[in-house]
């Protein structure tokens, strides 16, 4: 096939213990999964049907890289998040068989450009240009489910050059992993290579250039980020 541009390399993130490279197909986000930080970002932690905003797949960045302070924005945050990978396609999945497609988990820190998303929220606008833009997916690298298993409960923390910024359980979730999957393939088939970012504790917060942002999850290991100048 003749191509009018060359495409784009495939983005991948690292897969634990293996040289193997993971190929990312989509970011799926759940926002506001945890009750104290729908509260603490001004809304009702009731038991709503979740939302989701999407990240491009190129956004993806490996832990020990610097991240760029990012442009037209003040308010730069981190967010800690557990990551579930997609193995196996499938549309109308069960709650019952959806931890059978995913593949492995991994520790995330979903970047975001506060001030952008809470301007766009205010005016009932897409939350894009908060969320979706270069290099705010960091990525950790994917451990299988034959070697984790199915984390739904233990540790969750980001620091920020060592202090404490977010600090919770897994099984504060208030939608496991089983019901984002089962939700998410009830809108559109999901596929091998398909991230999901599953929500954040309450404790979000700023980052500035020179800050060097951990975020770790029982089992799963650590990231580290550093935020570079601004690009």
């Amino acid at each position: 096939m003749k191509y009018t541009f060359d495409p784009a390399p495939i983005p991948t993130v690292a897969v634990a213990g293996s040289d193997e490279r993971l190929p990312v197909r989509r970011i799926f986000c759940v926002g506001r999964n945890y009750a104290a930080h729908a509260r603490e970002m001004g809304k009702d932690p009731d038991r709503d049907p979740p939302f989701f905003f999407t990240k491009p797949a190129d956004a993806v960045v490996d832990t020990g890289e610097v991240v760029a302070y990012p442009p037209e924005t003040d308010n730069f945050h981190f967010e800690a998040e557990l990551v579930a990978v997609i193995g196996t396609a499938g549309n109308n999945i069960s709650e019952e068989n959806a931890l059978d497609h995913v593949w492995g988990f991994a520790v995330g820190n979903d970047l975001t450009r506060r001030d952008l998303q809470l301007k766009a929220r205010e005016q009932g606008r897409p939350w894009d240009w908060g969320k979706a833009f270069d290099r705010s997916a960091v990525i950790g690298p994917v451990h299988p489910v034959t070697a984790v298993g199915h984390p739904d409960k233990g540790a969750i923390r980001l620091t920020v050059n060592g202090d404490v910024k977010q600090e919770a359980d897994l099984a504060d979730l208030i939608w496991s992993v089983p019901e984002i999957v089962s939700i998410l393939s009830h809108s559109m088939e999901l596929r091998p290579g398909d991230l999901i970012m599953t929500g954040t504790p309450a404790g979000v917060g700023a980052l500035v250039e020179g800050d060097t942002c951990i975020v770790s999850i029982d089992g799963l290991g650590n990231i580290s980020t550093k935020i570079g100048p601004r690009a």
